[in-house]
């Protein structure tokens, strides 16, 4: 019997959706806005993978809403550890359940969460299990987590099957929110956990830095510029290659946000998804303007959940405008796209090769899952 140990942060990813760019310290916040928590619904997609592997994995988890409420909601069976929760959930809660999972000596630890709560179990256990994280939160820069729930399912499956899968070091990194509130990468390396290495299933650390290549963001930028149309509204999504665009058309921008442009002027800034689903219902034409994260590979669902499935289903795939220099594409070393928005059937709507801006009037084609 495979024995699976289970910790779902309930507060991961809240601040995503209400342009919060993180949940620490904010989740009440984020609550009172209208955020709604995903973390046990992310989960529950992960083990939609291992239905038919049930009989043959005990999971062991958290109480409640970090790990048995999402359990019972699949019908699948668990044992509930015996956890005082504070509440709000904290790390403290997080990195106690990784302690007593560890003493029951699980064979993987499997956690719902973001760099936070990365960062958290790293603090306790380092690389004494192995781990894999199932993505809920809304900065996902460590190498420990799968690329999408599904796939850390198929990872599990793996090893469940006996398949053989490499362990190897990754690195937990997270940043300063405070700073990333306002626009500044701080970036840290916390340490270390083994992780379970299965072919394209797990993410690779994100790669930071300016491009280097900055006449080929000058030509993206002035080929984006000369394709933008009159009263369609662009929202332009995080990061410094569509920032690159917002400073050719001389507009302010929010670097780790989503901007709202019309007619050449900035009409909004640092967009909530409520913010962006009021722009929707004022103008019938609309782009989604986005750029891929280096070294991942990731189009939706890091750092832009602003741009939710309902917003990119109101958009639709023919309005996205996706922004990628054929060198950063060429560190992916042939590997697709990812989408990871929440919800299955738009990322399997998205699948598929989709255009790529790489220039002034350059495109390309490139697989996107």
């Amino acid at each position: 019997m495979f024995r699976l140990g289970l910790i779902v942060n309930p507060l991961a990813g809240l601040g995503g959706s209400v342009a919060l760019k993180g949940s620490d310290g904010v989740a009440e916040q984020a609550l009172a806005q209208g955020a709604v928590a995903k973390a046990g619904l992310r989960t529950q997609h992960a083990f939609s993978v291992l239905e038919s592997l049930k009989d043959q994995i005990q999971v062991i988890t958290c109480p409640a809403d970090m790990g048995a409420n999402a359990m019972a909601a699949i019908g699948w069976p668990c044992e509930v550890i015996d956890l005082p929760l504070a509440t709000p959930s904290n790390a403290q809660n997080t990195q106690k359940a990784a302690l007593m999972l560890k003493e029951l000596e699980v064979d993987l630890l499997l956690f719902a969460g973001g760099d936070g709560t990365a960062r958290d179990i790293c603090s306790v256990l380092e690389d004494e299990i192995p781990v894999l994280g199932i993505p809920a939160g809304v900065k996902i820069h460590s190498g420990v987590y799968a690329v999408t729930p599904l796939a850390a399912g198929e990872v599990v499956k793996m090893l469940v099957a006996g398949d053989l899968v490499d362990l190897k070091s990754q690195d937990v990194k997270d940043i300063d929110e405070e700073a990333f509130r306002n626009n500044q990468v701080r970036a840290r390396m916390y340490g270390e956990m083994l992780v379970p290495e299965a072919g394209n299933f797990v993410q690779a650390v994100k790669q930071g830095g300016m491009e280097q290549e900055d006449l080929v963001l000058e030509d993206m930028a002035a080929f984006l510029s000369s394709e933008m149309e009159d009263d369609v509204l662009y929202l332009v999504g995080s990061g410094k290659t569509t920032a690159f665009l917002m400073e050719y058309l001389q507009l302010d921008n929010t670097l780790l946000g989503v901007d709202a442009v019309l007619n050449g002027v900035l009409l909004q800034s640092d967009l909530s998804e409520q913010n962006i689903k009021d722009l929707l219902k004022q103008y019938q034409e609309a782009r989604i303007i986005v750029s891929v994260i280096g070294g991942q590979g990731h189009v939706f669902g890091r750092g832009n959940q602003q741009l939710s499935s309902d917003v990119i289903k109101k958009v639709g795939r023919k309005n996205l405008m996706i922004l990628c220099t054929k060198a950063k594409l060429a560190q992916l070393a042939g590997r697709p796209l990812l989408v990871d928005t929440g919800d299955m059937k738009l990322d399997k709507a998205l699948a598929g090769h989709i255009e790529i801006i790489t220039g002034y009037q350059d495109k390309v084609l490139y697989p996107i899952q």
